[in-house]
């Protein structure tokens, strides 16, 4: 097992930022922490580094525990959102910084430089100094001092941050590749769902310091379980409409959208009385145009080439989102009607919880 945390907390003086965490991620894979501002990835990112103290549990690195191990004891690497290069080093000396440190041979050293080099095409920047870069090579002159470390765990703290969004394409390629590549065991904090969603092997979404939910990307977007998960994997979020329950249908579950006149089917087999008051959860591409749907007005649409999205309010006000790739005139003002397979359906609990 590469990294294991078993119910890790973490406090500043009273508050508690990290509550009773516990995860496992196998060697060699590609593990995301994703959240909102606060929500304390980046402290947990810190803990396993060993850059913040455990207030109480256990962090083990490849079946060693290391909770109260130094951080240049732990076999790990981090790279920050800055880039933190020495401005009157070149590259060269940069990547090689850390293993000069450690007295290692010159042989030695030429050898993991270029080899770091090579993998991540930065061998013609070798003699520049980090004023002569992109930010996109910085940050890969970051990611190969890294390298020549050769840790067993590399942790990246939200390193795209600073790019522009094209350099932040690219470089999330790159990171995609450079894993294939070296095979080593990431694990990598962003705020931003569309880099979890495209990275990771394994997402861990947090909210308010506890791990909501952990899993590949799809499952987590297909099945999240709660409203928090739902809501924050995927772009545009899915849309959530106050409903209640009236009642079940063969293996479904019949519930009706406050304020819609209109009801719609949800594969839930949950025993829930008539009339429960729930949350409606439907993504925007499930959302389809039917003859007696939902009715919606359309306020803004967003044409974006292959796909538009369609801003549009219900008759009791609730704002939702669909997305459609059929080419057609703007239906800007008018009233569509909209439906949804019993299987695209998700009902949550009014504290958040989903009902299955």
């Amino acid at each position: 097992m590469g990294i294991s945390l078993h119910n890790v907390r973490k406090s500043f003086g009273p508050v508690g930022v990290i509550h009773d965490v516990s995860m496992e991620i196998p060697t060699g894979d590609f593990a995301v922490f994703v959240g909102p501002s606060g929500c304390g990835k980046s402290t947990l990112l810190r803990m396993i580094a060993g850059l913040e103290d455990t207030t109480s549990g256990t962090i083990f690195i490849e079946g060693r525990d290391v909770t109260n191990v130094e951080p240049a004891q732990r076999e790990v690497a981090m790279v920050f959102q800055s880039y933190a290069l020495y401005p009157h080093l070149t590259v060269f000396e940069n990547m090689a910084f850390s293993l000069r440190l450690k007295k290692t041979a010159k042989s030695h050293i030429n050898e993991m430089v270029h080899g770091a080099a090579r993998i991540l095409h930065l061998e013609d920047h070798l003699q520049k100094r980090p004023s002569e870069l992109s930010g996109g090579q910085r940050q890969r002159v970051a990611i190969g001092r890294a390298i020549v470390r050769q840790p067993k765990v590399f942790l990246f703290d939200e390193p795209l941050s600073n790019l522009d969004a094209e350099l932040r394409v690219q470089m999330r390629l790159e990171l995609a590749k450079l894993h294939k590549q070296i095979g080593a065991t990431m694990i990598y904090v962003t705020h931003d769902q569309v880099e979890a969603m495209t990275l990771a092997d394994r997402i861990f979404v947090l909210k308010g310091g506890v791990v909501q939910q952990a899993g590949k990307p799809l499952e987590l977007y297909d099945n999240p379980d709660n409203q928090f998960v739902g809501g924050f994997i995927g772009s545009p979020a899915m849309n959530f409409l106050p409903g209640r329950v009236l009642g079940r249908q063969e293996e479904t579950l019949r519930v009706a959208v406050d304020g819609a006149g209109k009801e719609l089917l949800a594969k839930v087999s949950a025993n829930l009385s008539d009339g429960t008051s729930v949350r409606i959860g439907v993504r925007p591409e499930h959302l389809q145009p039917v003859t007696n749907g939902i009715p919606a007005t359309v306020e803004l649409e967003e044409d974006l080439g292959g796909v538009s999205y369609l801003h549009a309010r219900l008759a009791g006000g609730q704002a939702i989102v669909v997305e459609t790739r059929e080419r057609r005139k703007s239906l800007d003002g008018q009233t569509i009607y909209l439906g949804a397979s019993a299987e695209d359906v998700l009902v949550f609990a009014e504290d958040g919880r989903r009902l299955r």
